[in-house]
């Protein structure tokens, strides 16, 4: 038998990328033992490890990677029960073509659970960054039955909070999911020639007005002028287009890669 201490610190090791058997030669412990660790790390981590099962909550920390991760979860991610492992599974979506977004999501989930392990698994055109834990329901209560944009998508006062204080990294969050940068371009004719114009902009699309909202008030707050573009089906883009605007973008948040 082990105590939590022993498998706290083994399953820590795990959670930062290493190999069970890396971690099994380093602590002398069986990979069978560490393997079964990590299907059933409820009695570990329920009380200790969450802010929000505390009995005093708090706010998860650090509170810029959450900001960021509740960005992306609103835009591609879900929440699905584990009937067999209990707990919950949170799965974000990342195209294959954003390599550096696979890897900031990735980072942004072992920062914020860092007990859980992540793994990537393959889709077509897209990978799902995994994490299974009994408290992400505790960390996303937005989670419900059904589609976001089907049902009342609002944050709870402490997220707002973490929100008003990284506003930023909750936009990274969004844009990063369900946003993109592109460069669009025209021609005018400048004393007889024509020339060619590039200009950039910012889209965010969803199909959710809450989410939608979310999204526009914080770019109000944080001095960003958009406005609505054309409707795709049932989707709504929200468009930034103002040089200064995109600018203060680029500075905050930038193309995806």
């Amino acid at each position: 038998m082990y105590d939590r201490e022993t498998r706290e610190r083994a399953l820590t090791l795990v959670a930062q990328g290493r190999s069970l058997n890396s971690v099994s030669k380093q602590t002398g412990i069986p990979r069978y033992a560490i393997r079964s660790w990590q299907t059933r790390i409820e009695p570990i981590s329920r009380t200790t490890h969450c802010p929000r099962c505390e009995d005093v909550p708090r706010s998860p920390e650090p509170a810029k990677q959450y900001a960021y991760l509740l960005g992306l979860y609103l835009g591609d991610g879900c929440l699905s029960r584990q009937p067999r492992r209990g707990g919950y599974a949170l799965r974000i979506a990342c195209a294959d073509a954003w390599p550096g977004l696979i890897g900031a999501c990735r980072q942004a989930v072992k920062d914020v659970r860092p007990m859980n392990s992540v793994c990537i698994i393959q889709r077509e055109g897209c990978v799902m960054v995994t994490s299974y834990s009994h408290h992400w329901l505790c960390l996303f209560p937005q989670h419900g039955k059904g589609k976001k944009h089907d049902r009342h998508i609002a944050l709870e006062p402490w997220q707002q909070r973490i929100v008003d204080e990284h506003p930023w990294e909750f936009i990274r969050g969004l844009i990063h999911s369900d946003g993109c940068r592109i460069t669009n371009w025209t021609t005018r004719m400048i004393g007889g020639e024509r020339k060619r114009y590039e200009y950039p902009r910012y889209f965010f699309t969803n199909m959710s007005a809450d989410i939608l909202r979310l999204y526009t008030d914080t770019l109000d707050k944080v001095g960003v002028e958009w406005k609505p573009a054309r409707q795709s089906r049932r989707a709504q883009n929200i468009s930034v287009a103002k040089r200064s605007s995109v600018a203060l973008m680029d500075q905050h948040i930038g193309p995806k890669y």
